[in-house]
């Protein structure tokens, strides 16, 4: 078997991470559970086989050679900051069977997510500020290293039991000055929901230029930063940027704005931070450092207004009607591509990657608001689907095939002109795609590279 094909086999057959119950050994450490696991790797609390060392986190490539974990590592080697895990150590394991799997070991930050922690009771604003405070420090430290994190959200940030520090955790989306490309195509990466106003202008203008790339700013990461907050003080998102259909194109049009107080009752400091963050020009939401002293000053200075519970409203704001139900959240990496695909290649997508962006038609005489909104998906969808996923072009690391079919993918009988059958779903070729390893972000399977078929359906207007 030559190299290739070896490499292709590996990154195919991938990791299962409930494979490794405690006491397994990877490199000179114990695994005591596993933690968490994400698209690209999975967590474990370890402890050193021998020395003197206590618990540690134990993040583990689940495909062979990723990548991805270099340009975490060296990141996270430049941060010295105590808001942002200390790596101790990075290396790749020789699992058994064959194939190289990249690992990083880290400070073990015991705590909950920022949103969990909200949860457990009421916070105060003086609370809210602090720990804000103390991710924009850890936000200043990354781009002090012209890095920037890109998946900012509650999700993954920690708050220590004990001290209740707040930690930035998971750089496995981060990038830096003069990084390694990985992906070359949209969407860039992170979570929909938290993609700033600019992010989502350049994915629109550029969406027929496949080779465009976003390249992120400071300000995309306080941008979340801010989705964050309000989520954090509001209990839900803010309204979505809208793109409105119109006689001579596309605009985007501001929603209404729903101040994060008509959410929960909160201090008109934490608000006033909160609406900077989220400001549609980038200069706007100032610079990090600033956003942090702002906040540190805030919380001292606050009356005390800001110690009152933070109970948000059991009453939710109106929302805009939707076309179209809101696409799934970015669990999967093929996510992202069908967000693309049924988003702007389609260019029908309302609650476009993850909610963050509406699409509207322009009124019809006879005809709502909401009837157009679902003629606009309708007219798009069915002629330009056989050749989305197949002309879509997306590019980035391959990944090995998945056991079982996706939600939402098309189940056999599979076309046969266009499909292929594996592991009880349907898959297509991207067009002129290499033979593996793949360079794009396709799944390679044997003797190709593969990309996951979807059942489209037309909404129903009452939705």
């Amino acid at each position: 078997m030559d190299w290739r094909a070896k490499d292709s086999r590996l990154r195919s057959e991938g990791v299962n991470p409930d494979n490794f119950p405690a006491g397994t050994r990877i490199g000179s450490w114990r695994v005591v559970r596993l933690e968490g696991q994400g698209s690209y790797g999975a967590v474990y609390k370890v402890e050193p086989v021998a020395g003197p060392l206590g618990a540690m986190a134990l993040k583990l490539a689940l495909h062979h050679r990723d990548p991805r974990f270099e340009r975490e590592a060296e990141m996270l080697s430049r941060i010295r900051h105590p808001s942002v895990p200390r790596l101790h150590e990075r290396g790749g394991w020789e699992m058994p069977g064959g194939g190289v799997f990249p690992y990083l070991v880290m400070e073990w930050v015991e705590g909950v997510s920022l949103y969990e922690w909200a949860a457990q009771q009421p916070r105060t604003s003086r609370q809210v500020m602090r720990v804000l405070a103390q991710v924009a420090r850890a936000l200043e430290a990354t781009h002090a290293e012209e890095g920037v994190h890109r998946d900012v959200k509650g999700d993954n940030i920690r708050v220590r039991t004990g001290d209740g520090r707040a930690v930035l955790m998971d750089f496995g989306s981060c990038t830096y000055r003069r990084a390694p490309v990985l992906t070359f195509q949209p969407p860039p990466p992170g979570t929909p929901e938290y993609s700033s106003p600019e992010s989502l202008r350049f994915q629109w203008e550029k969406r027929h230029q496949p080779t465009a790339r976003y390249e992120a700013l400071p300000a995309d990461d306080l941008y979340a930063l801010g989705i964050t907050a309000y989520r954090l003080v509001a209990g839900r998102y803010p309204p979505p940027v809208e793109l409105k259909a119109t006689e001579g194109g596309f605009e985007f049009v501001s929603p209404g704005w729903v101040e994060p107080e008509t959410g929960g009752s909160l201090a008109p400091e934490l608000a006033e931070v909160i609406r900077q963050l989220l400001s549609g020009e980038p200069h706007a939401r100032g610079r990090t450092a600033e956003v942090a002293e702002g906040l540190e000053q805030a919380e001292r200075r606050a009356g005390p207004h800001a110690d009152q519970p933070i109970v948000i409203g059991t009453e939710q704001a109106p929302s805009p009607p939707r076309a179209r139900p809101k696409a799934p959240q970015r669990t999967f990496p093929w996510k992202r591509g069908v967000a693309w695909v049924a988003g702007v290649v389609l260019a029908v997508s309302v609650g476009w990657w993850g909610g963050r962006l509406s699409v509207r038609g322009p009124p019809s005489e006879g005809r709502g608001e909401e009837e157009d909104r679902v003629g606009l998906a309708e007219a798009a969808l069915s002629p330009a689907w056989d050749e989305g996923l197949l002309g879509s072009g997306w590019a980035g690391v391959g990944l090995g095939m998945p056991k079982n079919p996706f939600p939402g993918q098309r189940r056999p009988p599979c076309r046969p002109q266009y499909e292929r059958e594996i592991n009880g779903g349907c898959w297509s070729p991207p067009r002129d795609a290499p033979p593996p390893p793949c360079v794009d972000n396709a799944f390679d399977w044997q003797d190709g590279c593969y990309i996951p078929v979807l059942e489209i359906r037309r909404p129903s207007t009452s939705e």
